[in-house]
């Protein structure tokens, strides 16, 4: 497995895991599965200190990830917030980790101080994932989003960089 920097052409691949997401599952609270233009514009605004990757196998992208910032306002601009979306037929084995860690370099190397990740409470694989690489639990919101009819809570994690 290789992780390197997303381009234009990791494009369908990531969307295809993305819509699989949004249209199946609680992994992410989007409800409109993107379009090919959509996915080339995301790629495009992850670049710099705001990276998206991918997890490759071959010429199979079998999961991405990417940092965000976590606000607007300028006293958010050493916080950024993490994504990570493994294929379903890829979960656990290592590529969530691989991807996440690679993020957390990225983040320490730019200079941020602090990473915030954002989940469904009940997630637990990514509640997991995050723990392993050294999130803490900073707490609940309670119905704070709602998808196939049911209110749903995020748990939010938080990582301080050294």
């Amino acid at each position: 497995m290789e992780i390197r920097a997303a381009t234009g052409s990791d494009a369908s691949q990531i969307m295809a895991i993305y819509n699989e997401a949004v249209t199946s599952s609680l992994v992410t609270f989007d409800i409109a599965p993107r379009k090919i233009d959509e996915q080339q514009e995301w790629i495009q605004d992850h670049g710099g200190s705001y990276p998206a990757l991918v997890a490759v196998e071959g010429s199979r992208t079998i999961g991405f990830g990417a940092l965000s910032p976590y606000r607007d306002r300028a006293g958010y601009r050493t916080t950024v917030e993490d994504s990570v979306y493994i294929a379903t037929e890829n979960r656990r084995r290592g590529a969530g980790r691989g991807l996440l860690e690679a993020l957390v370099a990225h983040a320490t190397a730019s200079g941020f101080h602090a990473v915030i990740a954002r989940m469904h409470s009940l997630n637990e694989a990514s509640i997991g994932l995050h723990r392993s690489v050294g999130f803490f639990d900073v707490g609940t919101e309670r119905e704070v989003g709602r998808k196939f009819g049911k209110w749903l809570d995020a748990v939010v994690m938080e990582l301080i960089l050294a």
